[in-house]
């Protein structure tokens, strides 16, 4: 009897190495994917890098262009992007082998509903992108564009217009992940919908003035704050809904396991 005492750690040594080891094997994929669609990319860097540069190109006034201020940048800037839109391209794959990770140690109930915030996650999140590309860039670059003097020619320099909307793309994405993190916040119990019903006001403040940091015009800051507080408003919707079926899954599981106990009572009374 003495000589078993040991077997409990044993076995927890052994299932963390065979967690660290799944881990290993999921990121490898992830990293795996990343590559392949950055290799992708890399094939039309420079049909990419027009792409994303078409928003200010349209909006450039008369003699301006992008330029070149260093001899490695153009053909690092391409590359840089390909790189990006590699990571881009594979989020969901990398999103799908984090949940493949945490899935086995979920409940029923709680798979029921992490995956759809999986999925709703990179939705919003490349929904946010689209609306940057398309909706915000070409008013923004308008309204920077020709609040400039006259007598000044806008010569921007591919690298650092490449990181401006690198970052642009990053927090407006991030942005539209509003739903999920109130879905999120409420689930978790840290934060109740009444509470975030009762502070709309304050929470359209602050988007309006996150907004007026991003762009310099009331009616470029009115086209960001308004989505975002659009999906301010879904997400308590959806924390809502979520939050009524989490209750009744709970409810059946209570429900199925009770007639389960009935039914293995029953032959032995």
């Amino acid at each position: 009897m003495a000589q078993a005492a040991p077997e409990p750690d044993s076995l927890g040594e052994g299932t963390l190495i065979s967690h660290l080891l799944e881990l290993r094997q999921r990121l490898l994929y992830a990293v795996v994917a990343i590559i392949v669609c950055a290799i992708g990319c890399m094939a039309f860097a420079n049909p990419l890098f027009e792409f994303v540069a078409m928003p200010l190109l349209k909006n450039l006034p008369e003699g301006g262009q992008l330029i070149s201020t260093s001899v490695s940048a153009p053909m690092f800037a391409p590359f840089k992007l390909a790189l990006y839109s590699g990571a881009f391209l594979a989020m969901p794959v990398v999103l799908f082998q984090l949940w493949a990770f945490v899935a086995p140690g979920l409940y029923r109930h709680e798979k029921r509903f992490a995956a759809p915030l999986v999925i709703s996650s990179i939705v919003f999140f490349y929904a946010g992108v689209v609306f940057a590309y398309y909706v915000i860039f070409p008013l923004l670059f308008a309204v920077l564009t020709h609040a400039a003097p006259a007598n000044v020619k806008i010569m921007t320099d591919i690298s650092e217009y490449l990181d401006f909307v690198l970052v642009m793309f990053l927090a407006i994405g991030l942005a539209f992940e509003i739903p999920v993190a109130i879905v999120l916040l409420v689930s978790t119990g840290l934060v109740r919908i009444e509470t975030l019903r009762r502070n709309r006001g304050y929470v359209l403040l602050g988007m309006c003035v996150q907004a007026a940091v991003i762009t310099p015009d009331v009616i470029s800051l009115a086209i960001i704050a308004a989505p975002m507080y659009a999906l301010y408003e879904i997400g308590m919707l959806m924390a809502a809904v979520l939050a009524r079926g989490k209750i009744a899954a709970l409810r059946a599981d209570a429900e199925a396991e009770a007639r389960a106990a009935a039914r293995d009572d029953g032959p032995a009374a």
